[in-house]
């Protein structure tokens, strides 16, 4: 099986080691993020889509819903297992592959659209930017979204943060401080921004989905040892119990930017 390249310092991640947790408690983002994406273009019935690091096909699967054609790829085998599993038990039909976003198995100008969120700062950005180019058709878009925590607005994600930097200390996704810039400094190369969104939604949890949504992380049960999340897990659900009731919400950022090909 493959893995994401390290993007914490000695650290690799195998999002294959948490398929179970990613399925069942990882949620996806809420029905305005669709909306919003909609007003935009993207993900209308009859449009292809291929989707980028699809994990457990969470977006791939809703643009399915919505009457979208419709791959995605990911280089973890349980993830694209469990993927499959979840659209035939929803009887929908997407085109799921193993494979790396740098070297998809679809031909040129397959696509209207490609997306990726939360994960293209595990591709090559360059060796993914070229292909994406290869893949779209002369007017396709990608979009690229983030789905995030806000750790300086919300007391359970940051007390959460600092315990997983307590057991991985290479942990570098904590402290987001929720900036969304209209035109990043991350663009890939050969495209330019057509439109972006953001908005704020405080997300549902409980206490369990909450450990299952952690445990499915980059900083714990992607990186660490099985023993090690255990542990973890166990002082997390000690420090939920003195910080919520067994229902809450946190607070998370949703974000969006659509990109067009410079040609």
């Amino acid at each position: 099986m493959e893995k994401s390249r390290a993007v914490d310092p000695g650290r690799t991640v195998d999002w294959g080691k948490v398929s179970a947790d990613y399925a069942a408690h990882r949620p996806g983002p809420p029905p305005k993020f669709y909306d919003c994406l909609a007003a935009l273009g993207i993900g209308l019935p009859g449009q292809t889509i291929l989707d980028l690091g699809t994990g457990t096909g969470v977006l791939a699967r809703r643009f399915a819903a919505q009457g979208a054609r419709v791959a995605g790829v990911d280089i973890a085998d349980n993830q694209i297992i469990a993927a499959r599993e979840i659209a035939a038990r929803d009887r929908l039909d997407v085109d799921f592959r193993v494979a790396p976003a740098e070297r998809t198995p679809f031909a040129d100008k397959s696509f209207d659209c490609v997306t990726a969120m939360q994960c293209w700062i595990y591709f090559d950005a360059e060796q993914t930017s070229a292909e994406v180019r290869r893949l779209l058709r002369d007017d396709g878009r990608l979009v690229i979204s983030f789905f995030s925590w806000l750790p300086r607005l919300d007391p359970i994600a940051h007390a959460t943060e600092q315990l997983v930097l307590a057991y991985n200390p290479a942990w570098t996704a904590g402290d987001w401080s929720g900036e969304i810039a209209p035109h990043p400094t991350w663009t890939p190369e050969g495209f330019r921004v057509e439109g972006m969104f953001w908005f704020d939604d405080a997300v549902p949890f409980t206490r369990e989905s909450w450990r299952g949504r952690i445990r499915a992380c980059r900083g714990t049960g992607a990186a660490l040892e099985p023993e090690v999340v255990q542990r973890f897990d166990a002082e997390l659900d000690r420090l939920l119990a003195t910080l919520a009731a067994n229902e809450f919400t946190v607070l998370h950022r949703v974000s969006a930017h659509v990109f067009s090909v410079v040609r």
